[in-house]
This record gives structure tokens, sequence and C-alpha cells, in this order.
């Protein structure tokens, strides 16, 4: 339909954000019928997905961009809170089915500019002691990743005392209240507002990573941890779903510890958004199957418009820490604030004053 396309921008427009949704649901299916993948496939995802209602509609909203805060799960549960099969435990090496809590172990803050300049994917270390915002006691002190799984309990004992005993309505509205506190945490911490989340757990890397048919990575050197399963020479590979889990797991026998551990989940991340900007049909598919069985996404969030609409470049950063200290008992990180905010402002400006990124998929240690 030549010239079809602007006459409908311009209907959008007029008409508002209903028409504009539709209008890009129905370029990803245009987008996705030329790679393979049919409109029923579109459909089912929109049917299937699980949502969060967890932002609130009135929340701040991003001007001339869209925040998703990207959250990586401990939890070795599925989605309503029950143990995963043991021979999926055995294969993810992951220990287990009680092991991990509801930790938000990777935090990632994806940047997409409205103008297709390119995205930034900062990602926010687990260990930052931060002001944890949104947990029903009142705000607390702790680390970041814990504003989830504090949430959540408070949220279920709340309930509890009131008569609620039906343990799937429990595990839905205590993940309910730890997605809104750890967004409003991060949101609050990094001066910006977030649109959209998007939470996954263990199980869903290693699904990811499975129907991918493996994970190419490349390390700066050998490295091995008998905690994780870890065990890579130097160099670029593939590596199958059980090594890409202990990839994205290790931290042990690392220089920086958890720091390097996050920059293999962007490394994870990277290869990921290089399938898909490759037009590449399987990694199109396993998002789609994946999102549909292990991934929550917020209430009005595209995720198929999201994958086909990325800028065709993505640039990967890990927010700064100051050094090293013991809270409590507990190892955390010390942040300078100004530090984090001069970040966020450099991390987020135009892409003309930002470094180029080497080619490739990124080498890590």
């Amino acid at each position: 339909m030549p010239g079809g396309g602007g006459a409908m921008r311009r209907r959008a427009r007029r008409h508002g954000l209903v028409l504009v949704r539709a209008l890009w649901i129905v370029m990803c299916a245009a987008l996705l019928a030329v790679s393979g993948v049919a409109w029923s496939t579109v459909s089912e995802l929109e049917a299937g997905v699980e949502r969060s209602y967890a932002i609130a509609p009135d929340a701040p909203k991003s001007q001339n961009a869209v925040n998703i805060l990207i959250m990586g799960l401990t939890t070795r549960l599925d989605l309503q809170g029950q143990p995963l099969p043991d021979d999926l435990l055995q294969r993810m090496r992951a220990g287990e089915s009680d092991r991990g809590g509801y930790n938000a172990n990777t935090l990632i803050l994806l940047h997409i500019p409205r103008d297709g300049s390119a995205a930034v994917a900062m990602s926010v270390p687990r260990d930052n002691l931060v002001t944890l915002s949104g947990v029903p006691s009142g705000p607390q002190t702790g680390k970041i990743k814990e504003a989830y799984g504090r949430a959540k309990e408070l949220e279920e004992r709340r309930l509890r005392s009131s008569g609620e005993d039906d343990a799937r309505v429990l595990e839905r509205a205590g993940r309910e209240a730890g997605r809104r506190a750890q967004v409003l945490t991060v949101s609050a911490f990094l001066n910006v507002p977030i649109d959209h989340l998007v939470e996954i757990s263990l199980v869903g890397f290693f699904h990811i990573a499975t129907k991918l048919g493996g994970v190419d990575v490349c390390l700066n050197r050998a490295t091995r941890d008998d905690m994780s399963g870890a065990d890579f020479q130097a160099g670029p590979q593939q590596l199958n779903a059980p090594q890409a889990l202990s990839f994205v797991r290790q931290r042990h026998g690392l220089a920086n510890g958890d720091l390097d551990r996050t920059r293999r989940a962007q490394a994870f991340l990277a290869y990921l958004v290089s399938r898909l900007k490759s037009a590449d049909v399987v990694a199109v598919r396993a998002l789609i199957d994946v999102a549909k069985e292990d991934v929550v996404l917020s209430d009005g969030l595209d995720l198929v418009g999201l994958a086909e609409h990325l800028p065709s470049e993505v640039r990967f950063h890990t927010l700064p820490v100051e050094g090293g200290a013991v809270v409590d008992g507990q190892s955390v990180n010390r942040v300078d604030e100004r530090r984090v905010q001069a970040a966020v402002s450099d991390l987020t400006a135009p892409a003309a004053v930002q470094p180029q990124p080497p080619p490739g998929i990124p080498c890590v240690d």
C-alpha cells in the first residue's frame, strides 16, 4: 500500500494514543510477516503474556523517550510461585527451588529516545545501598535489589492478617507490591520516570538461551567457578543454555565480582538485541514463546513492537560505585548520588556526544 503508512500516521496523531498503539501493532505484524512470523503469533502474544499494573496510570512519564526497567529475579519458582520441575532445576545448575528469594539481582534501565538515536542500557549494581521506596512499612535503607522481596513479604503478611489464605492470590498481590516498590526505588535513585517494566526470572534466561540454540559470548580470559558451574576458555565462543546461565550467574573468580557479573548480563542482552535487529525469525519466536511463559510486562508495553522498533544501536553502561562497605554485617556498595546523577545525564545525552562502542559482541571478564 504505497503511501498508506503516512496516511495512517496522520490519522493516529489526530485521534490520539489509541490509534498510535493500534498502528504500532499493525506495523509490527507487517514486519514480522516479512520475517515469516504470522499475525496469529502476534495476537497470541498480546493475549497470552502476563501483565502487571504496578506502575500507576498517573505515574510521571518520560519526555521524548521511553524508560523500561528490566528486572531479573533470583527466584527458582514459576510465575505462580510453584517450584520448577526437578529435571529443569538440574539442567539449570541453579540449586534447589527454595533458593534465591525474590531479590532483583539484575536491574537494567533501558532508555529509548523517540528520535531514533541510540538506546542506552544502564545497569544498576544490585548491592548499592539506597533508600527503598514503596515498601508498605515505610522507607527503609537496604541494597537496591531488596525492594522487591521486602515489599512482597510485607504485603503477603498484611493480606494473611486480614484473612486471605489463597496461595495464588497472595503470590499475585505480593509480586505486584514487589514490582511497585522496585520501580519506585530505582526511579527515585536515578531521578528519572520509569514508563514500563519487564520482569524475568532465572528460568526465563535459561529458556531464552535454549530457544536461541545457544548464546555467543567473548571472554577476555579463561575462568572457572564451581559455585555457578562456569568453566570457559578465553575468546569468542558459543554457550549452550546451561552454560549461558552459568555465564550470567558467575561472580566468584572474577576480579570485580558482582560488577563483572553485571557486564555479563549486558553481554547476554547485547547478543539478544543483535539477533532481533537482524530480523532473525528464531530469535523473534524465542522472545514470543518465553514472554508467554516466563516474563511479566507492564500494562501497555508491546514486547514485539519494542523488539522491532529498537534503534539500530544499543549502548551498555554500568552506573558508578564509590567502593565497598559493611553495613549490619552485609557487604554493600557505597554510592555518591551526585556522581550517579551526572552519569545518568551523560548516558542519556544526544548520541553525538557519546563515545562509539566497538562493533560486535563485547568481550567481558
